[in-house]
């Protein structure tokens, strides 16, 4: 199955009943994926004018309680920006794919990027936190979305899988399990204020039509949702908690692989280049080469990294000029080194060996 593909029949089994989109290569198979699957199970497909409107209908659509995603690349993610922001304010669970592609502008539609990795973080104005996954193969393309969804739930978050050309279009075996779990967003409790939450920063949520009043506005709220935009310590109170529910769980989140955690140098990877490593490391076997693999990158488990106590090194290659190599450096003190690559190619092994030579 192509990458595309399994992204959306990962969405679909995970109750995902409602996608608005618009075409935008190189994502657009997912959108024609859903176009073509959600009428057959009871869900909901539109194409709308732009971008904007396309975050804007999934988070109306969330608001009903249902399972919401949207899928796009480069320019139509930039436009999404101001809506994402608005998704974390009201606390509104959706996910977004952004197959990743050559930029900044037009750029290269039809290669592959991770150029959009501090953008899923930082991209909308204001402080807020979000979740974001990094697959680097097909079957991880259908894996890694159930669990965008189980995250967005969970958290009341906007979740990003951020894809990119490669994975996206490739094509491998898959294997589809007949059922997943789903986790629905814990209820509102009875008797508690729409945006009052417990201990783990989260409020129980409560969709139109389920008999409960919600004011839902990006406005500085209070914990009834109204509006409160002058009183310094209802808009500390209400973004503190929109950071922490997320940042505060950063190791439940987290999810990540070890390989040879004895090793003194330690390639550091997500997404694609992950492959290439693991290529390398397959040709030249050495259990003084390790590979840290992150499959969630934000909120960014700096802790994964204290798994190499020896490390001397780490080796990050990356799909732009140097993008996550910045969480490495801050919370390391070893020597962290940047392998950047553009042009919608990935890192060969041979570009790889010869870095990696040159730094052991």
């Amino acid at each position: 199955m192509q990458g595309n593909a399994a992204c959306a029949e990962g969405a679909l089994a995970a109750g995902c009943r409602f996608f608005g989109g618009y075409p935008i290569t190189p994502s657009t198979e997912i959108a024609e994926t859903m176009a073509r699957r959600l009428p057959k199970v009871g869900g909901v497909f539109i194409s709308m004018e732009d971008e904007l409107a396309s975050i804007a209908a999934v988070i109306g659509a969330a608001w009903t309680g249902t399972r919401a995603m949207t899928a796009t690349s480069g320019p139509g993610f930039s436009l999404m920006m101001e809506n994402i922001g608005y998704a974390a304010m009201t606390e509104t669970p959706c996910v977004i794919v952004n197959v990743q592609r050559g930029g900044p502008s037009t750029g290269q539609p039809t290669r592959a990027a991770q150029g959009d990795m501090l953008q899923c973080r930082f991209g909308s104005h204001g402080d807020y936190s979000t979740i974001a996954l990094t697959p680097n193969s097909v079957q991880e393309m259908f894996d890694l979305t159930v669990k965008a969804f189980d995250l967005a739930d969970r958290f009341r978050v906007p979740t990003f899988l951020m894809s990119d050309e490669v994975v996206g279009h490739m094509r491998e075996r898959v294997t589809i399990p007949d059922s997943v779990d789903i986790t629905p967003p814990a209820p509102l409790a009875e008797g508690s204020l729409p945006y009052e939450a417990g201990d783990d920063g989260v409020p129980g949520f409560a969709p139109f039509g389920s008999g409960r009043s919600v004011h839902v506005t990006g406005l500085t709220h209070d914990e009834r949702g109204y509006p409160d935009t002058t009183d310094p310590e209802t808009h500390d109170r209400l973004v503190r908690r929109l950071v922490s529910k997320v940042e505060s769980a950063r190791r439940d989140i987290a999810d990540y692989e070890v390989t040879n955690p004895d090793a003194e140098t330690v390639f550091v990877t997500y997404g694609p280049p992950s492959r290439t490593v693991e290529q390398v490391m397959r040709d030249h076997p050495d259990e003084s080469v390790g590979h840290l693999r992150f499959r969630v990158v934000w909120p960014f488990p700096e802790f994964a990294l204290q798994e190499f106590p020896d490390a001397k090194v780490f080796l990050m290659p990356e799909l732009n000029m140097g993008q996550m190599v910045r969480e490495v450096q801050r919370h390391v003190d070893q020597s962290v080194i940047s392998i950047p690559k553009i042009g919608g190619e990935l890192h060969t092994p041979a570009e790889l060996v010869r870095v990696l030579e040159a730094h052991r």
